[in-house]
């Protein structure tokens, strides 16, 4: 369910070692019809082409959900509630969900399992994430990357790993699904620092100090939020940061260091192609720690940016006197 980027990325992984059939609900009848006739997305990823024998895309969310098992969600965060608002909880029992959505359900501030948990009655041996360190168009040109699937389900862990490995795809299994996507979730907002700070002039030693700092922010909140034994220095949590902090592909960065070069929020939304998960999840994020009270500077530098109107080089400024 999606077709941005990593949706259309995530299609052709499952399509690479397995012989399953996938339908793909996607929001207009005339993208459906073009990915049913050309086996491309026209709008994201156009030089990916898939196999048409095995893909039927549609706009009928119910019926597509009926004639599946397991439900791949990778729609914006913004926007889950009121695509899954139309399905109740009946048509969604006993199905296998997994998260590939890098956001927190704006109404709730609950991240997406949890959401799905609370209101869509889906049980957590059902449910699963994937997260990186992975950009859609380096799948797109099968460079090596890797993904980190959790669950709390062992042997629907080790079904999706497999499902997901392939020739320039490496999968790594967990168990931690509150951890892995709370952090694919902040290192979104990081990036937006990183882009902002890249565009002030702050060079590449002071970005290792903000990354740094950025990697310590989210292993504090993940433990406020799920103390268990983790390894955040992991490639879910720490190699997930860098890539989006850093990539010349990453969205959040590209919002972040328009927003550095003086574009307001709202100029710099309007010129984006694509969904900047970081923007929706700043201020829930932002929000969900009024709750807990952890330590975030880099967190509340970009949100006093993007929701505070605050001045950017004013507030980077106050920020360099918090890192070390």
């Amino acid at each position: 369910m999606g077709s941005g980027s990593w949706g259309t990325a995530l299609v052709k992984i499952l399509m690479e070692n397995t012989t399953m059939r996938i339908d793909w609900w996607v929001r207009s009848a005339e993208m459906a019809e073009h990915i049913n006739a050309k086996g491309r997305n026209p709008k994201y990823l156009r030089s990916v082409q898939l196999d048409k024998s095995r893909l039927t895309a549609g706009n009928d969310i119910a019926a597509l959900v009926a004639a599946n098992d397991t439900i791949l969600l990778v729609t914006p965060s913004a926007f889950v509630s009121d695509i899954l608002n139309k399905l109740n909880n009946e048509q969604l029992r006993d199905k296998k969900i997994i998260s590939a959505i890098k956001g927190v359900e704006p109404n709730s501030l609950k991240i997406v399992g949890e959401y799905l948990f609370e209101n869509k009655g889906v049980k957590e041996q059902n449910f699963g994430v994937i997260t990186g360190p992975c950009h859609a168009e380096e799948v797109a040109q099968e460079k090596l990357s890797y993904l980190t699937f959790a669950s709390t389900n062992t042997a629907f862990c080790e079904e999706m790993c497999a499902a997901l490995d392939c020739s320039y795809i490496k999968v790594t299994p967990s168990a931690d699904i509150y951890g892995t996507e709370i952090s694919a979730v902040l290192k979104n907002v990081y990036a937006i620092a990183a882009g902002m700070c890249h565009s002030l002039g702050y060079g590449d030693n002071f970005q290792a100090v903000l990354v740094s700092n950025a990697i310590r922010e989210i292993k504090r909140f993940i433990a406020a939020v799920h103390p268990i034994d983790r390894d955040a220095d992991d490639s879910a949590y720490l190699g997930d940061l860098l890539v989006t902090a850093y990539s010349q592909y990453s969205r959040n960065r590209t919002l972040g260091a328009m927003l550095g070069k003086g574009y307001s929020v709202r100029s710099a939304l309007m010129e984006m192609e694509m969904v900047a998960e970081g923007y929706y999840a700043t201020e829930s994020i932002y929000k969900l720690n009024q709750n807990y009270g952890v330590d975030m500077p880099i967190l509340t530098f970009v949100y006093n940016v993007i929701y505070g109107n605050m001045n950017t080089q004013s507030e980077a400024t106050l920020l360099t006197q918090k890192l070390n």
